[in-house]
């Protein structure tokens, strides 16, 4: 990956982690119509939820990237063996019929 589809991939990220925040029932800054002393209570305890939400998206976030960057690099080891194994058993072809035409022994 060159330098400038790394930065379009790390932009794409951060638009699809901003959306799904706006997503989120209560992070948005609409107050609830109550009492001031119990709104300082709910808005407090709101912060921390919002908090732990978007701590857990975050983190969500990071175990995709990171489990694609994992199967990514198992899905080019295996086509890397099977290319490598090809390459072998075209090898053997070509002993055997280096043999059949009397050419070696």
């Amino acid at each position: 990956m060159t330098g400038d589809e790394s930065h379009r991939s790390t932009r794409q990220l951060l638009l699809l982690l901003s959306i799904a925040l706006h997503l989120i029932p209560g992070l948005s800054e609409n107050p609830s119509p109550s009492k001031d002393s119990t709104k300082a209570d709910s808005h407090s305890s709101s912060r921390s939820n919002t908090g732990l939400k978007v701590l857990l998206i975050c983190l969500g976030a990071i175990a995709l990237v990171l489990l694609s960057y994992f199967l990514f690099k198992k899905w080019q080891k295996k086509k890397r063996e099977e290319q490598h194994a090809r390459l072998l058993k075209l090898f053997e072809e070509d002993d055997d019929l280096e043999v059949e035409l009397g050419l070696r022994d």
